[in-house]
């Protein structure tokens, strides 16, 4: 196998290995964050399940209800059924991490009923962003088992690679605004509203701040492998 095609093979692997690894240590300093707030008590004593009802009931969403899941780190909205997912450690707990998680979680329910552009145009990309998370690991797979074969094959490989990652990249870019806004909403509320002292504020702007760091690095990541493509179907050109 010629250096070009050993590139064209592990370039993406090299990437992808690095951006693993900054995800790992983000993901572990989240988790970190996380379990500290966790043990820093809202002087209200309000837990998470009370801080999202009355975020909700304030922004004037009558229409979403408050559950909770099982798992760490599962906390979500979901748009399709109207949900605000809070994981039981969140949803019991009068903690500075649950108040910052489930404000943030309740912030997408805002961007939803508010009709927020983002939000919108991910929600559009998710069917295509999937599709094209399944054509990348078929391709994975054919490099993987079929390499030998994929050399006359490779030209038509690329732009199909190239149009998948775009999407895959479209989206993650696009999220980055959403997950921002959101936590932004979370804050102002939380702040305005009296549901956390000066420490509790900065305890959960910092817990939130890393929760976005991973989906910058996400996003950074889908840029990167993109970014790889194009300069490999240019050097074949």
């Amino acid at each position: 196998m010629g250096s070009g095609m050993t590139t064209f093979y592990y370039g993406p692997m090299i990437i992808g290995g690095v951006f693993m690894l900054i995800s790992w240590l983000i993901g572990r300093t989240l988790k970190s964050k996380i379990e500290h707030y966790s043990k820093v008590q809202l002087a209200n004593r309000m837990t998470g399940r009370e801080v999202a009802e009355r975020m909700l009931k304030d922004s004037g969403i009558y229409d979403v209800k408050v559950i909770s899941v099982q798992g760490q780190l599962t906390d979500h909205y979901n748009p399709m059924n109207k949900t605000v997912n809070l994981s039981e450690v969140v949803y019991n707990k009068a903690t500075a991490a649950s108040a910052a998680i489930s404000a943030h979680e309740c912030g997408h329910a805002v961007q939803h009923a508010t009709a927020y552009k983002p939000l919108e145009m991910r929600s559009k990309l998710v069917p295509i962003q999937n599709a094209s998370g399944r054509i990348m690991n078929i391709i994975v797979m054919v490099m993987a088992f079929g390499g030998a074969l994929l050399g006359s094959f490779a030209p038509a490989m690329i732009y199909i690679i190239i149009a998948a990652q775009a999407a895959i990249t479209l989206f993650a870019v696009v999220t980055l605004p959403v997950e921002f806004d959101a936590s932004k909403r979370a804050l102002a509320w939380i702040n305005n509203n009296g549901i956390v002292t000066v420490d509790e504020y900065d305890g959960a702007k910092d817990a939130l701040k890393w929760a976005a760091m991973t989906y910058v690095a996400a996003a950074l990541a889908a840029i990167a492998q993109l970014v790889y493509w194009i300069i490999v179907l240019m050097n074949r050109r």
